[in-house]
């Protein structure tokens, strides 16, 4: 009986694993979509993940790197 049970959470685990590997193949994919398009996909990762993240928070980090940007002499990339 217990090994029943245990038999049923691996092959659960591995179709998990399963999945996932297919999610990642389709993630690869559209990156390489994405990035025929002439879009860059370091860039469109870094916006997937600002958009996961609170405004306040995004806010914050901007604050910070604007004030450790002046204090290197970076101010040349405050307008972009």
């Amino acid at each position: 009986m217990v090994s029943d049970e245990l038999r049923q959470f691996c092959e659960r685990y591995e179709q998990l694993e399963a999945e996932k590997r297919e999610t990642a193949d389709q993630q690869k994919e559209l990156l390489a979509e994405l990035k025929a398009r002439g879009f860059d996909p370091k860039i469109f990762k870094k916006i997937i993940a600002e958009r996961k993240r609170d405004a306040d928070d995004l806010a914050e980090e901007a604050a910070v790197l604007e004030i450790y940007r002046q204090a290197l002499g970076m101010e040349i990339l405050k307008n972009i």
